[in-house]
């Protein structure tokens, strides 16, 4: 155990804005359980060294974060020392949360849902839930500090329920929240409870209603934590089905060699989500040839060495990218051409990058960005999928057909527009590509490992151009290929991919 711990003197802000504004990464986590600010600022991996409001407020909730698991680890220890010193630190953490009464946080943004300690309530409870649960491994020496997180946990979830907004993603933690400082089941049961949430919030398939990959992950770690925290407790069967589905999707989500793909809004990339799915069971799957997760839309297609997931879910919104049809593509343990994920969001300009079109190997008409939509499963074989989409633009259709044949992933692109339009179908790879024309047809190489075939039914062209990597770090420079036909209104696209020569 570290022998000293000093949680910040401040409140916390929006651990959002802990980016670079040069360089778009994520500032390096230093200094977290010292109570004091980096000197000179919060360091770049890039060199800078930055030091505004907003980056103390955000590493500051990334300190009472790494603060409160300290407690914890120390809470669950065998030795009597260690427990006596993470007492000692709920009790500090009792005297500050007394001081700041029971006004919200007036620092916090207008669209925020205010937390006391934090800007946000979600930041609140998250921290509470791991406060919580230290508290009640040592019999609760704070207890005028877990009621009062437990009543600002009740409070947010009723300005939610106010709102129309109990599907939210906030509700899992406050309800988690609850569930850990007090171990009362009625933070589990009755309308608002996180039983009611799961069953709300996610769709059959099992996947919770944004289909990303991280607020899935997510909720489903808040709905574990919650329910363990009250021992005894009867979970309904329709619920516990519900989780187990959750459990089943992330396991055929992830490559054979562990690879998470980060599906619409959430890190690409990042130590603190290694940690938190570090929670979770995320054991692969063998699965068969193509899984179909029918209302969250996305088709996952495994042979030839290949872990490929098409894209033909609702898109758009607060953790949607505008990303319909979409394909992926991963080896067991490399990600050729992947969904690149997002910065964290206080960096405007790169997260509208990461969300758009653009970012994605996906169509695009006229180089502009798709319009939210959802796509649409034509049919299903036990060998392919076809999936369409006619909303991204108007006067135009698509239609993708992935299938897995030979030993290899044939993909075929059918846009079909109104007018002559500019076509142009992306690839994004996030590993060194090479591209070669030759009479008829297109060569790509990806790595050494990955090979590609490309035709067109039309006149088109590959346009390569250095571009961003994926959102870890936008400033590592990929190949990025648009296959462009101009003035076509109509045009099929023929990949074929296949490992080694």
């Amino acid at each position: 155990m570290i022998s000293t711990v000093v949680p910040p003197a401040e409140r916390g802000g929006w651990w959002h804005q802990y980016v670079c504004p040069v360089h778009g990464v994520e500032l390096e986590h230093v200094g977290l359980l010292g109570g004091e600010f980096p000197t000179g600022g919060a360091p770049c991996a890039h060199g800078c060294r930055v030091d505004t409001p907003e980056v103390r407020g955000a590493w500051t909730v990334l300190a009472h974060q790494a603060c409160a698991r300290e407690i914890l680890a120390r809470a669950g220890s065998p030795q009597h020392q260690d427990r006596e010193g993470a007492a000692l630190l709920l009790r500090r953490y009792a005297e500050v949360y007394a001081a700041l009464g029971r006004g919200t946080h007036d620092g916090a943004a207008g669209w925020m849902l205010r937390g006391r300690l934090f800007h946000q309530a979600l930041t609140e409870a998250i921290w509470a839930v791991t406060i919580g649960r230290a508290a009640r491994l040592l019999g609760d020496p704070v207890p005028e500090l877990t009621a009062a997180l437990a009543d600002a946990a009740r409070g947010a979830r009723d300005s939610l329920v106010a709102d129309g907004r109990f599907s939210s993603n906030y509700t899992a933690w406050l309800d988690a929240a609850g569930a850990a400082c007090t171990g009362k089941p009625e933070w589990l049961e009755g309308p608002h409870g996180l039983f009611a949430h799961v069953l709300l919030a996610t769709h059959p398939d099992g996947w919770e209603w944004e289909a990303s990959t991280y607020y899935h992950s997510f909720v489903l770690r808040a709905y574990r934590l919650g329910i363990a925290a009250v021992p005894g407790v009867r979970v309904p069967a329709e619920v516990s089905e519900r989780l187990d589905a959750m459990s089943r999707v992330l396991r055929e989500t992830v490559t054979p060699g562990g690879l998470v793909p980060s599906l619409h809004d959430g890190p690409y990339r990042r130590a603190e989500w290694d940690r938190e799915l570090a929670e979770l069971d995320m054991t692969p799957l063998p699965g068969p040839p193509v899984t179909v997760h029918a209302d969250a839309g996305y088709t996952i297609l495994r042979g030839g060495g290949l872990h490929a997931i098409l894209d033909h879910g609702p898109h758009g919104g607060s953790h949607g990218h505008l990303d319909t049809l979409s394909l992926y593509l991963y080896g067991d343990d490399v990600a050729w051409q992947p969904d690149p994920g997002q910065v964290p969001y206080g960096h405007a300009h790169w997260r509208r990058y990461y969300a758009s079109t653009a970012a994605h190997p996906t169509f695009s008409v006229d180089g502009r960005d798709q319009a939210e939509c959802a796509g649409e499963l034509v049919g299903a074989t036990d060998t392919g999928v076809t999936v369409a989409c006619g909303q991204a633009y108007e006067g135009v259709r698509a239609v993708r057909r992935v299938e897995l044949a030979d030993g290899a992933l044939h993909d075929e692109l059918t846009v079909t527009a109104d007018r002559p339009r500019r076509i142009a179908l992306h690839l994004r790879p996030d590993v060194p590509l090479t591209v070669r024309a030759e009479a008829g047809e297109v060569r790509t190489d990806w790595d050494g490992a990955l090979r590609g075939t490309h035709t067109a039914s039309a006149p088109a062209r590959f346009v390569a151009r250095p571009g961003p990597g994926p959102a870890d770090d936008p400033q590592r420079t990929r190949t990025h290929v648009d296959w462009v036909a101009e003035d076509a209104t109509t045009v099929t696209f023929r990949s074929t991919y296949r490992l080694g020569s």
